[in-house]
């Protein structure tokens, strides 16, 4: 019975995930050249979650059957939520590689909700939408957020507060390029919450933080 290791990256493109397997005792080596080179042109990529399972062939196999509408041709890319990913992996028999301080039913917990956060802003109608509010220790954060044709942007010039926690921090805020707490570039985002997140420094509910120009809270649209 084979066993070995089924992961899944991010990467700097938005909603572009990496799914791929390696022997147990390559997995160290194989996430750092990825790391660091990337993969098929892309680069930015960074681990997110692994498991060791057996028949990893069949596993890995099974995945891209499930996930074929979404691959990209020839490539090991697919233009998935990782949440989704990640709770489909979570859920197989097997011991988690990766992330190694959270447990299986802490990352399935947490992609099933944040995979929810992200469904639904569709309806959020094109548009500018605000965050202002004050951040302990910080002071006033003002955030714009741009909803159009389908994106959701948080656009540079946005006033970022700092990180207050160093782990399970969404890639949209890593991969942001945040200088004297102004956002440099315009960053899109999968969800309110991880575009809230990108500014605000912290965990929150994007669907209550984003409101639109008369001061209503997002989640007016989603409840329509």
């Amino acid at each position: 019975m084979s066993r070995g290791v089924i992961y899944v990256m991010s990467t700097v493109v938005s909603g572009l995930v990496k799914i791929g397997k390696t022997r147990v005792d390559n997995f160290e080596q194989r996430m750092y050249n990825l790391e660091r080179n990337g993969y098929a042109n892309v680069v930015g990529l960074k681990r997110q979650f692994a498991i060791e399972v057996d028949d990893y062939d069949d596993k890995e196999a099974l995945i891209d059957e499930i996930f074929s509408k979404s691959r990209v041709p020839n490539t090991e890319l697919f233009a998935l939520d990782i949440d989704l990913v990640k709770q489909l992996l979570a859920s197989f028999d097997g011991k988690q590689i990766y992330p190694p301080q959270t447990s299986k039913k802490e990352v399935f917990k947490e992609a099933s909700a944040e995979y929810n956060d992200s469904k639904g802003w569709s309806e959020v109608p094109d548009g500018t939408y605000y965050l202002n509010r004050n951040i302990k220790g910080f002071g006033k954060v003002e955030g714009k957020m741009k909803v159009e044709e389908g994106m959701l942007i948080v656009l540079k010039g946005s006033k970022c507060a700092p990180l207050k926690r160093r782990d399970k921090v969404p890639s949209n805020r890593t991969n942001a390029i945040i200088e004297n707490d102004i956002l440099l570039e315009d960053m899109p985002c999968k969800s309110p919450s991880v575009a809230a997140f990108v500014v605000v420094g912290n965990s929150c509910n994007g669907w209550i933080e984003w409101k639109n120009s008369k001061g209503e809270s997002i989640d007016k649209y989603r409840n329509k």
